[in-house]
């Protein structure tokens, strides 16, 4: 998978440092809290690059670092399932922070079927408890 995404996410995820997960308690989420994928829906064939749009309810987006209650953060699962719910949600290709509370990206993909779910971080990247995720929105990328 090639992945690209736009300067302020990339700004964001480089400049954000993941804390140690002994130390930290996961944050409870907001009662009726969700998040979805706006854009791309469920079975659209796209062309790369593909623009992502997210969207919640019952809760608040802030930076990552920045502790309000009911708020957090998305991260963008890629052609994976979630991680470790009781460790901070790693930094790769596979998933992508927001920790500048950005609401949107643009990413690069190989052509073929590819997975896209969101998973919501507290100020220290780590999921709520219980988790806040989107469905699985599955794409094809054409030529």
């Amino acid at each position: 998978m090639t992945k690209t995404i736009t300067a302020l996410a990339a700004a964001a995820v480089v400049s954000l440092p993941l804390v140690a997960s002994a130390q930290m308690e996961r944050t409870p989420a907001p009662e009726d809290a969700n998040v979805y994928i706006i854009t791309p829906n469920e079975g659209e064939r796209v062309t790369s690059p593909v623009t992502v749009r997210f969207g919640a309810n019952n809760i608040g987006v802030a930076p990552s670092g920045v502790e309000h209650e009911k708020t957090g953060h998305h991260h963008l699962l890629v052609d994976t399932d979630l991680p470790d719910l009781n460790a901070p949600i790693p930094a790769d290709d596979h998933h992508i922070h927001f920790g500048g509370g950005q609401t949107q990206t643009t990413i690069e993909l190989e052509p073929g079927e590819h997975t896209l779910q969101l998973l919501m971080g507290d100020a220290k990247h780590l999921p709520h408890d219980p988790p806040i995720t989107s469905e699985t929105v599955t794409i094809t990328v054409v030529e």
